[in-house]
């Protein structure tokens, strides 16, 4: 039965709320615990049981860190990195563009810095050499040093690894492997074939990071200190929101201790970004995958590919001040690239039809750099996992974005050695592919009967789903402390939703081109302030814009609102229907 109700809200979807066995679990968490119902929602909602409640709403990495040996190659992977420390050779870090790899290589940059060391850092151009190690780079590179460190990239690049003549190579990452593995020293990678997927929620960083933790084992083996490993976390903390990891296991630890080393604003990178980017509040789930990320993205997006990862490594403020003003206008310009190809892509698949297993765009000139956020765009509209293509001289450079429960990432390798694609990977909620023009109906066709073997032909409109209900009364700053005690939320650990029924809006007003702001509250009773981001690109801005009086019921997530000093709870407004 549809949650208060609602089988079609003002955007379609279908309300839904905790199941009675689920609604049961909670109630008697609540009981053995004393611990507020909205948190007993939560952990009844990841599967935590009164034991271990304590222990879940205080992640510690003591208790979740995985021993890094347990990882193929990770023992012969940091004994390769400190001979090339102690023997002074030259070492290299080669690095991808996004958010990940630039964290990846910032953690070892800073690492090396610490033990008095310097590595050459290289990040490929996204348009002019695309993702990943390339023949001609990696054999430059391997002219000049003796160990290269390829970090959040390198396990697909057989070739590449092949070219690097002279140097070992060390490969950190976590994308899909196929049964080979390049002829590299060691790969370290939790979703090779012959791991056996328990660590596969890790993003790069996160990798790079265990690497770091075996080093300093093995240095503390025979007697030597290394660096504060702690003071790292707020690089993997940033690139595992931003890579949009599923945020269990050890990966809450990372988060939740990562953004209290980034409250410290010790990072000058860091620091300055958070500036440009108006950040005036203790960093959160949310600043880091909507704030800073795509910020730190911007620069391999549509400007110097290397400028996140500078950003992130470098100690000197004014340097960082500079490259933070940078990314911000480049991010500035980014938005308005990606609205006019997003405006074209979504024109495009709505002609096509979306009810099919894959929704698709294709266009010329179409910015490389924009491609996998419209794509991100694409999947929201339509529920359906999405790629869209930029086709330049022949050639299409497309990103692809899937939704929970399909895997996009093991079709896209098989179109790559069925030859549809010039190549493509990456792993199930996100992937890359090159194609030639001619090949892309073809390509996408297949591409769409591999995912509908899936199930992702049937999927409907996403349902909106709710932890409950509650009164404005009850929505209090104090129950959102208690209800981040049970964070972070991000990928894998939704933050709760909950539905406000039968409400009066007393206040609407249009904010920019697409937002609403309002304010709501039972008859007689408190009111709370929502936003609602985008509300006029759909159904939703108008219909509460012209309220006319009505109650609605009103759904979203709750946040604390910080003004002039003075905490208050705000709604961020998702959906609504009329009461």
């Amino acid at each position: 039965m549809a949650f208060l109700g609602v089988e079609q809200s003002l955007s379609g979807r279908t309300w839904v709320g905790p199941s009675a066995d689920m609604a049961r679990t909670a109630e008697a968490l609540a009981q053995q615990t004393a611990l507020p119902q909205p948190v007993c929602q939560i952990l009844a909602r990841a599967g935590i049981d009164a034991n271990a409640a304590q222990d879940y709403l205080a992640p510690t990495l003591r208790d979740l860190m995985p021993d890094p040996r347990s990882l193929r190659d990770m023992e012969q992977a940091a004994t390769r990195v400190l001979h090339a420390i102690s023997s002074r050779e030259r070492i290299a870090i080669f690095a991808d563009y996004d958010v990940d790899g630039g964290s990846s290589a910032a953690l070892l940059v800073t690492w090396l810095r610490d033990l008095g060391r310097s590595a050459t850092l290289y990040v490929p151009d996204r348009i002019d050499e695309g993702y990943g190690p390339n023949d001609a780079a990696m054999a430059a590179l391997a002219r000049d040093h003796d160990l290269i460190i390829c970090v959040d990239c390198g396990t697909l690049s057989h070739d590449p690894i092949a070219a690097a003549k002279g140097a070992d190579v060390v490969v950190l990452d976590h994308h899909l492997g196929l049964e080979t593995l390049p002829s590299a020293h060691s790969v370290v990678n939790p979703n090779r074939q012959d791991e056996d997927g328990t660590l596969a929620h890790l993003c790069a960083a996160a990798v790079v990071f265990l690497m770091l933790v075996e080093a300093g084992r093995q240095m503390r083996e025979v007697g030597k200190k290394g660096p504060d490993l702690m003071a790292l976390l707020d690089l993997v903390a940033l690139a595992t929101v931003a890579d949009v990891a599923p945020l269990v296991g050890v990966n809450r630890a990372f988060v939740r201790q990562g953004l209290t080393v980034m409250a410290r604003r010790s990072r000058p990178g860091l620091v300055a970004l958070a500036d440009v980017a108006g950040m005036d509040t203790a960093p959160t789930p949310y600043h880091l995958g909507y704030m800073l990320g795509p910020r730190i993205n911007a620069g391999g997006r549509i400007g110097q590919a290397d400028l996140g990862a500078r950003l992130l490594s470098t100690d000197d403020p004014h340097e960082a001040a500079a490259l933070a003003e940078r990314l911000n206008t480049l991010n500035s310009e980014r938005r308005d690239i990606e609205a006019s190809v997003r405006a074209a892509a979504l024109s495009q698949s709505e002609e096509r039809g979306q009810d099919g297993a894959l929704a698709w765009a294709s266009g010329p000139g179409w910015h490389p750099g924009v491609v996998g956020i419209v794509a991100s765009r694409l999947k929201e509209a339509t529920n359906r996992p999405s790629i869209v293509i930029g086709v330049e001289d022949g050639i299409g450079k497309g990103s692809g974005r899937s939704v929970s429960g399909i895997d996009l990432g093991a079709p896209i390798q098989r179109l790559a050695s069925e030859g549809l694609l010039i190549k493509g990977g990456g792993h199930k909620m996100a992937a890359g592919l090159t194609v030639e023009e001619d090949k892309i109906e073809a390509a996408m066709a297949r591409l769409s009967d591999l995912l509908a073997r899936q199930g992702a032909d049937a999927l409907g409109p996403a349902d909106l789903r709710l932890s409950g209900a509650l009164m404005p009364d009850a929505a209090t700053v104090h129950l959102l402390e208690q209800i981040d005690s049970a964070g972070p939320f991000g990928a894998g650990a939704p933050a709760p939703r909950y539905a406000f029924a039968a409400m009066q809006i007393s206040y609407a007003k249009r904010v920019g081109e697409s937002h609403l702001k309002l304010s709501f509250g039972a008859r007689g009773g408190s009111r709370i302030d929502a936003i609602a981001f985008g509300a006029f690109d759909g159904p939703l801005g108008p219909a509460l814009m012209d309220h006319g009086g009505a109650a609605f019921h009103l759904a979203g997530r709750l946040e604390v609102n910080s003004f002039r000093g003075k905490a208050s709870v705000q709604l961020r407004l998702e959906d609504a229907a009329p009461a």
